[in-house]
């Protein structure tokens, strides 16, 4: 059985380097018989349209992002860390212990970006960087620059020796995770193995090291990821150890000294019910969890993320799709606790949310979990990048008072590398696919081209989605046998904000939506959410899909007591936000009509178009000079909440007063 999976993948590696990537060679990507039953559609199989919603946003991660990590990797020393690992000496090893991922992070998103911009020479910048990582890495496959540089006085959270502090502050598994996620991706992209043989080699390292057998350490990443990135790097070399390893990680959490909630840490995970401690570290961890379940088959496994992601978005997910209630420890709060000023809801959090929402749905294959994934990815992700690329948020607050400015980079780039790799595989996450059923989950324009059971199926997408809800899908080569075309409703069509309850609708509406195959309508009872076509296609076929995007009015459970009295204002899958260029006054002392009546307005000094603002007649309260309560009729406006903090600093609210309670007269 393993020779037959080890001639699979090299044949996939073949038809990879030959510039077709099946689709089993997606991510993840599973042997016959295992694994999750849908597989998604690789980002090297999917063309986002230049000028679209997306499209713009990846010409931003082309243009500025990722050229601007390239540029910060070198400014700060990060490649200059590579090359004293190379030549050991003694330095003073400076910055933090998982400064080498962001390199990582960079590559993959380079990688992502190669197959929409073919690039010569980014291709060669990249290898040029991996010539420096080669030279660093010991012959074990160790690799490490906090320690490998200076190694009798490395970074002062690495410990005296290997793995002596990686359950607190070595980051050296985190590392690793980091490096095979990237590692994958480049391989992917190009084809080439020298980043993967690279990634391999410090993973046989820590598979030799780390484990069960006699003199092995037992050791689990105080920062989670390489849990989901061994799965990965599984699935796509078919070795199984490091399956093993994912899973040993995950077993012997609660198990080791490590034992707090901070790091979810405080039981076994398949004892855990509930998401507590550092949101990022918490995501990927739980993302990890779906992929060993998925792969292993185990229920316990499988009981406790679901339990865990009901946990999640009944009682601690934010309108915006974010995480992370409180700066301490930048981790999940109390349930039903979600404070808007200080809300943390870390961009890197919001990553770690679509990263498992995805795998939920490739598990269990309900358009709940896309629901979830497309709230977070069109408010809570993107918001912590500019419009432009080139300026990031740490945490992601939905209200401010001025105290909350864009930043060109972080000491601490953990969020700024993140989206340079995440956004350029948004593509990714478009279409999937289980058996001969294709399932459309974003709306974005563009093509795929893919194979479904052995047939290959070209189709192109068209829509100004989110701005509207006009989706046109025209076949342009369909196979012999009939297939089932799955259009995701999304939750804000039938009339559910999110999963859980957490959060209603406050206003009587009730969009509908509409289906026609070439002009004919089609109707049909939804399927954990999708609208199923079965029929033999042929080119030229067009489905045409129409979604009602009335602006609706959203209302908070009334146990989250920031929100009480309060509503939040959403259109089609964005989250809008009041600013204070656009709003002259005191956002503290609005007050919403019952009723609000909202239409298009414009805004000036975005530097994106097409951007769509609301206005709605509204009143501000106010004490006047004999102390008697005065009102005064105002127009509120509001713009989408991912493109706050663009015009300077001042106040920002997500969540406006509807009732006198919740007013605070000046």
């Amino acid at each position: 059985m393993k020779q037959k999976r080890t001639r699979q993948i090299k044949a996939m590696g073949q038809l990879c380097r030959g510039g077709v990537c099946a689709v089993l060679f997606a991510l993840p990507v599973f042997a016959a018989g295992q694994g999750y039953p849908i597989t998604p559609v690789p980002f090297t199989s999917v063309k986002t349209d230049a000028g679209g919603f997306w499209g713009q946003r990846l010409d931003a991660a082309r243009r500025v992002t990722v050229p601007l990590a390239f540029a910060k990797c070198e400014e700060s020393g990060r490649y200059q860390n590579f090359v004293r690992a190379a030549h050991p000496g003694d330095y003073e090893v400076k910055g933090f212990s998982f400064d080498d991922t962001d390199v990582y992070k960079t590559i993959e998103g380079a990688s992502y970006l190669l197959q929409t911009y073919p690039d010569k020479k980014m291709e060669h910048y990249i290898d040029s960087v991996l010539n420096l990582v080669a030279e660093a890495q010991e012959p074990d496959g160790y690799l490490y620059t906090a320690r490998t540089m200076n190694p009798a006085h490395p970074h002062e959270w690495a410990g005296a020796k290997r793995w002596e502090k990686v359950e607190d502050l070595s980051h050296e598994f985190y590392n690793l995770g980091h490096m095979v996620e990237g590692a994958v991706a480049h391989y992917q992209a190009t084809g080439s193995r020298k980043f993967l043989d690279i990634a391999m080699r410090y993973a046989d390292c820590v598979c030799r090291e780390i484990g069960p057998g006699e003199g092995q350490l037992v050791r689990v990443p105080g920062h989670q990821i390489a849990e989901m990135a061994l799965a990965k790097l599984y699935t796509v070399t078919g070795e199984e150890k490091y399956l093993r390893q994912a899973k040993f990680f995950l077993d012997m959490r609660g198990k080791t000294d490590r034992r707090d909630t901070y790091s979810q840490a405080h039981l076994p995970v398949t004892e855990q019910k509930e998401a507590v401690g550092h949101a990022v570290r918490a995501g990927y961890m739980y993302a990890g969890m779906a992929d060993v379940a998925a792969l292993t088959g185990d229920s316990a496994y499988i009981r406790a993320i679901d339990r865990i992601w009901e946990n999640i978005t009944g009682r601690k997910y934010y309108i915006t799709g974010g995480v992370g209630a409180t700066s301490a420890g930048e981790a999940f709060g109390e349930n039903y606790e979600l404070p808007n000023l200080t809300a943390y809801c870390e961009t890197c959090a919001a990553i770690a949310q679509v990263y498992l929402n995805h795998r939920l749905f490739l598990l269990h294959g309900k358009s709940s979990y896309y629901d979830c994934l497309e709230r977070t990815l069109y408010n809570g992700v993107i918001s912590g990048m500019s419009m432009d690329g080139g300026r990031f948020f740490y945490p992601n607050p939905l209200a401010s008072e001025g105290n909350h400015e864009r930043q060109p980079w972080f000491g601490c780039a953990c969020c700024p590398s993140n989206l340079s790799r995440f956004i350029p595989s948004v593509p990714g996450y478009v279409y999937a696919v289980k058996d001969r059923r294709l399932y459309v989950n974003l709306y974005m324009g563009g093509t795929v081209s893919l194979k479904l059971d052995g047939s290959r199926v070209d189709m192109e997408q068209g829509t100004d989605y989110p701005w509207d809800g006009e989706v046109a899908l025209t076949v342009r080569r369909a196979p012999a046998k009939a297939f089932s075309l799955c259009l995701r409703i999304p939750g804000w069509v039938r009339n559910e904000v999110a999963p859980g309850g957490l959060y209603q609708y406050a206003d009587s509406l009730r969009p509908a939506y509409s289906v026609q195959v070439n002009g004919r309508s089609v109707e049909t009872e939804l399927e954990d959410g999708y609208f199923r076509i079965e029929r033999k296609w042929k080119k030229g076929d067009r489905v045409s899909l129409h979604f009602d995007m009335p602006v609706r009015v959203v209302k908070a459970d009334r146990r989250v007591v920031a929100d009480r009295g309060r509503v939040a204002v959403e259109c089609g899958p964005l989250v809008y936000c009041a600013e204070w260029p656009d709003n002259q006054f005191d956002l503290h002392a609005l007050l919403l009509p019952r009723r609000p009546v909202f239409k298009a307005a414009e805004v000036a000094g975005l530097p994106l178009p097409g951007i769509r603002a609301l206005s709605a007649s509204a009143q501000v309260l106010s004490y006047g000079g004999q102390g008697a309560l005065e009102v005064r009729p105002v127009v509120l406006t509001l713009i989408p909440y991912y493109a706050w903090a663009h015009r300077g600093k001042g106040q920002m609210a997500v969540w406006l007063p509807q009732e006198v309670s919740a007013v605070e007269p000046q």
